[in-house]
């Protein structure tokens, strides 16, 4: 049996590399992990050894200490692997297949599950419905920034990749499938974004631009991303987003000298929780700012994609509302413009096999958009700092060195 390594979240501000436990098919106690899943036994299950492993926005939150993450969770959600070991109930997944692994875990056996709805599986985590991998009050299940991972419900959650070759050829791209791509477009489609549309998009991260290019491939006419990172603004406008710099006030005024008037068709919320303000608040936390800013600019009869994170538990909010989840969200506006709005986690199996296609036939390229970056998994550390300094890239961890090879 091998050793493993992984990402370690131990405490706020603080992530290292440790040796950890090679996976199992049971699902043992630890960091996180929800009593009533300890001893589960998963038969259903695969072994991976990691290809990519990327950096999230949403780990940050919990590096940031922005949520109840307990030190020692091992991290990572976002996960591209071939298969090493198959449990006794797995069936049509073999040993040496190339896969992503969408971030939902999803048993494809509940009523959520068989609607498509994977983001809120019923069946695996006791809390709540739904979970992911290595993430803060979603089960327990132990995280993929590591050199080997289990993915449980291997024949339902995993898609395979069937010409290893040529995929290995864009493995940076569609090392996006687990998470961000899907996360991206599914905040553009619950927008109602299709041809011809004005799009803007709050958040100039990697959600942000894979929403960007997301919308370019939905048949957008004006794609509009804010931030207030001059450097990653500057990233959207190398694949040919317009800009907005909310640093220098409310959108609003920003989107009329670029389309002539100041509303939008469809808006994406790729921001999330820990939101700041606009103009001279910019560097002030305002959890509400870019909801209220996207009722304000989309037109009436319009809708909105949140794909942004929110959560039910902030220990870092400045008020005590936000610590609870609790913002002051003008909905009185977006009733009153008949808005429509999609939240909580992407369910990442309704879209991925199609995105798939996409990249492998050359109809966006993906990991350019979001500035790809492969680095060790021995660098995750500084990875997470640089991407916490506001870092335009996508920090994509390489643990046995494949992706260097391909470069």
């Amino acid at each position: 049996m091998p050793g493993n390594k992984g990402v370690v979240y131990e405490g706020p501000g603080k992530v290292e590399v440790h040796e950890i436990d090679y996976p199992g098919f049971e699902l043992k106690d630890g960091p996180g992990v929800n009593p009533a899943n300890v001893g589960r036994e998963l038969p259903h299950a695969a072994i991976l050894k990691t290809v990519a492993t990327n950096i999230c926005g949403s780990d940050q939150h919990m590096v940031r200490g922005r949520t109840t993450a307990p030190p020692g969770l091992v991290l990572g959600h976002e996960i591209t692997g071939e298969v090493v070991e198959t449990g006794p109930g797995v069936e049509f997944v073999k040993t040496g297949d190339l896969v992503s692994v969408p971030f939902n875990i999803a048993c494809g056996r509940c009523r959520n599950c068989k609607e498509g709805k994977t983001g809120i599986c019923e069946n695996v985590n006791p809390d709540r419905p739904g979970s992911a991998y290595g993430y803060v009050d979603m089960g327990g299940w132990v995280g993929g920034q590591a050199e080997y991972v289990l993915v449980p419900y291997a024949d339902w959650n995993l898609l395979k990749f069937r010409d290893k070759d040529r995929a290995m050829e864009k493995i940076l791209d569609l090392a996006m499938l687990a998470d961000i791509f899907p996360t991206g477009f599914h905040g553009c489609v619950t927008a109602g974004v299709g041809p011809g549309s004005t799009v803007y998009i709050a958040g100039a991260g990697p959600v942000g631009l894979a929403a960007a290019a997301s919308a370019f491939l939905l048949g957008a006419a004006v794609v509009i991303v804010a931030d207030l990172n001059k450097e990653r603004l500057e990233q959207a406008r190398s694949f040919g987003c317009e800009t907005v710099n909310v640093a220098l006030g409310e959108p609003r005024d920003q989107i009329e000298q670029i389309l002539g008037e100041p509303e939008v068709d469809c808006a994406v919320d790729a921001v999330g929780f820990e939101a700041r303000g606009h103009g001279s608040e910019a560097d002030v936390e305002r959890p509400a700012t870019v909801l209220n800013a996207l009722m304000d600019v989309t037109r009436a009869g319009g809708a909105i994609g949140i794909p942004g994170l929110y959560v039910t538990g902030d220990p870092g909010a400045s008020d005590e509302a936000a610590k609870q989840g609790s913002l002051s969200i003008r909905i009185g506006l977006g009733w009153a413009k008949s808005h429509g709005f999609a939240t909580g986690q992407c369910p990442v199996m309704r879209y991925n096999r199609q995105l798939m296609q996409a990249i492998l036939h050359d109809r966006v390229q993906i990991a350019k958009a979001v500035n790809a970056t492969p680095i060790s998994l021995e660098d995750a550390p500084r990875g997470y700092h640089e991407f916490d300094q506001g870092a335009a890239r996508k920090y994509v961890l390489d643990p046995h060195g494949l992706l260097s090879r391909m470069s």
